[in-house]
């Protein structure tokens, strides 16, 4: 074989290999862009958490008995996060409630909350191994932190700085980023650029723990049961503070 032709095939051999993912400066990156190392696959999932064309892909259906969210091998205290994400489809028809500013939820003249249906889907980051920072379709938007401010026992500004402050989703099927800062029990959210969540209290979280990635819904008797995971993510990375 000549040289040049020797050449080629090298180039072709390396451009078959994904790229790692290059971090911002001052962060390091968590998924390497070709497989899953650093991270905990659930036990019999079957292959459904994977790498496709250089991003994690989720369908939804993972075979685990137990714990079906993906983790990361080492646990993190203070950090900012990096990570983009896109909900590839929504396929449920979901009734769901508008979310006011204060953390509440609209009502009708019966006091009864008042249902919207929109195609939904569901996922989300969850943090040092339990709160969550929501990935859906609501009217609210991405970002709220749910445990937070679903807790009537908690007071009404601990509630209502969990709620999103705008909507800052893009269409379903596009790439969103959000950028997580999270110190102490403080978290303060932005979502493609925009400030959605703005130091919000998260009581009783640990002091440390595994960064997740949601699985939500079930396939059961040919239909999904709940708005699904039907996401991808990419570009993962953190930066401890």
């Amino acid at each position: 074989m000549r040289q040049t032709e020797t050449a080629c095939v090298i180039l072709l051999a390396l451009a078959a290999i994904p790229l790692r993912a290059q971090a911002p400066p001052g962060f390091r990156s968590l998924f390497t862009g070709s497989d899953l190392r650093g991270w905990k696959i659930p036990d019999g999932d079957g292959g459904h958490w994977k790498v496709l064309d250089g991003v994690i892909d989720y369908d939804a259906r993972s075979e685990a008995s137990g714990d079906k969210h993906l983790w990361t091998e080492k646990s993190f205290r203070n950090f900012t996060l990096r990570i983009d994400w896109r909900l590839k489809t929504a396929p449920v028809l979901y009734k769901g409630r508008i979310l006011l500013p204060d953390g509440s939820e609209k009502q009708d003249e019966n006091g009864k909350p008042v249902i919207v249906e929109f195609p939904d889907a569901d996922s989300g980051i969850l943090l040092r191994g339990g709160p969550q920072v929501n990935i859906w379709c609501w009217p609210a938007g991405s970002g709220e932190l749910w445990s937070v401010r679903r807790d009537l026992k908690l007071p009404a500004n601990v509630r209502a700085a969990a709620t999103p402050k705008v909507h800052a989703d893009r269409n379903i099927g596009e790439w969103n980023t959000f950028e997580i800062t999270l110190i102490g029990d403080r978290v303060t959210i932005i979502l493609n650029g925009r400030l959605v969540i703005d130091n919000a209290q998260v009581p009783g979280i640990p002091a440390s723990g595994p960064i997740g990635l949601q699985h939500h819904g079930n396939w059961k008797d040919g239909r999904w049961a709940g708005p699904p995971s039907l996401v991808q993510f990419r570009n993962i990375s953190i930066k401890e503070l």
